[in-house]
């Protein structure tokens, strides 16, 4: 599997202790990012996991090809298009948004290619006065295909 835009690692480290027979790798930009994934791989024992300090799509180019892919940073036209026509038919994708500007380019590329939209809203109990209240958290809109 790739993971773009991996964070701390979490989709990709998961993939690999799901079956000893997986493999991920994780594209991420960022460095401090990098040194977290690499240091949660390790405590966690997910030794099959590769992470390229890089950004999408150029970090793309020597992978090996994979079964899903997951995008979770770092989502642009030029990184859906380089995932789209590399990866092989049948391979699984989901996309994660926050901003509003990659929430309608999901939606144009869910109009043209289909798969699942579903909007995920977190809110937390917080200090309202006397009382407590709902804080909400940015929204994720998610796009699910099979390409």
């Amino acid at each position: 599997m790739w993971d773009i835009g991996g964070g701390a690692g979490s989709i990709a480290i998961e993939w690999c202790l799901a079956h000893p027979s997986t493999t991920a790798t994780v594209i991420e930009a960022d460095a401090s990012r990098v040194a977290r994934i690499r240091g949660n791989a390790d405590r966690l024992g997910a030794d099959r996991l590769k992470v390229q300090h890089a950004t999408a799509p150029d970090g793309l180019s020597d992978l090996s090809l994979p079964d899903a892919v997951c995008i979770g940073g770092g989502l642009s036209v030029a990184v859906l298009t380089e995932v789209a026509t590399r990866v092989p038919p049948g391979t699984r994708l989901v996309v994660n948004a926050v901003t509003l500007d990659s929430e309608a380019l999901l939606v144009a590329w869910q109009s043209e290619r289909g798969g699942a939209l579903t909007r995920i809203a977190l809110s937390s109990a917080e200090p309202l006065g006397g009382r407590l209240g709902w804080k909400a958290a940015y929204p994720v809109v998610q796009w699910s295909v099979v390409l």
